[in-house]
């Protein structure tokens, strides 16, 4: 199934988004499944479009919550870093390789 077929059963989904998300959600969808000819099953797409949908909601949610702390945290004297705030350093990063991960298609995040 090409880039072009996905897409259009993508602006079905969401018939009001516009060329980067369509790209985007392409781009995501393919690189959730092994084979994207079973993308032709409507059954499958939806089940793989929900599981992407939970995917970037979920790492949204954290991004924000972690973005949160981070703006805190960067009015904060490095120095006199608690091991909390160390830890918040650390859940940053661990939360940007996510969604780095699930942007790139790490195969270890692979769906269906």
């Amino acid at each position: 199934m090409n880039c072009s077929l996905i897409a259009s059963k993508i602006e079905r989904q969401n018939p009001h988004a516009d060329a980067l998300e369509v790209a985007r959600m392409c781009a995501l969808i393919c690189s959730a499944v092994p084979d994207s000819s079973k993308l032709q099953n409507d059954n499958y797409f939806l089940d793989i479009w929900d599981e992407v949908n939970l995917r970037i909601q979920a790492a949204t949610d954290q991004h924000a919550a972690v973005t949160e702390e981070l703006e805190m945290l960067s009015s904060s004297d490095p120095q006199d870093f608690s091991a909390e705030q160390v830890w918040v350093l650390v859940r940053s990063i661990k939360v940007q390789n996510q969604l780095l991960r699930l942007y790139i298609g790490d195969p270890t995040l692979e769906m269906g």
